[in-house]
């Protein structure tokens, strides 16, 4: 790869990186109400998934729902009602408690806490079907061409 090439692919990936998406409103959901600790584990269960869709899209199964319309109808449908749930879930706590402070208690339970964090994120990103057609639009753009 080139100089050019790998000026543009940084280019597009940090564009991809700082636009703003579900993954923003989960960690400005997150960290207010669990910490910095549980936004850190949003963002590796983010990291995940990104390398989950990389591979589904090397070995073709982005091609798929790309071509059919009715998966991708039910990919993009299951990623909604996820995303609606966790919408639902930060409503419910907002009225329960109307305290501005984090919910953070030094006897809580950690360990699950981050656990349910690194969930919410690996599952906001694998359902989220613009990530693979990210990939399926951009990253061939920087493949070399084998063929002379």
């Amino acid at each position: 790869m080139d100089l050019n090439n790998l000026l543009t692919f940084m280019a597009v990936a940090t564009l991809l990186v700082i636009s703003p998406g579900p993954n923003g409103f989960l960690i400005a959901k997150t960290v207010p109400n669990s910490g910095r600790k549980a936004g850190f584990a949003n963002i590796w269960g983010f990291v995940v998934a990104f390398y989950v869709q990389g591979t589904l899209s090397i070995l073709g199964i982005s091609v798929i729902l790309s071509k059919s319309s009715q998966a991708f109808f039910i990919f993009k449908m299951l990623g909604a009602t996820y995303l609606v749930w966790i919408g639902l879930k930060a409503i419910a706590n907002a009225f329960q408690g109307s305290s501005i402070e984090p919910d953070v208690k030094p006897n809580s339970n950690k360990a699950s806490s981050l656990r349910v964090s690194f969930l919410e994120g690996l599952m906001t990103n694998v359902l989220n079907p613009k990530v693979s057609m990210f990939y399926l639009a951009a990253f061939p753009q920087f493949i070399p061409n084998t063929e002379s």
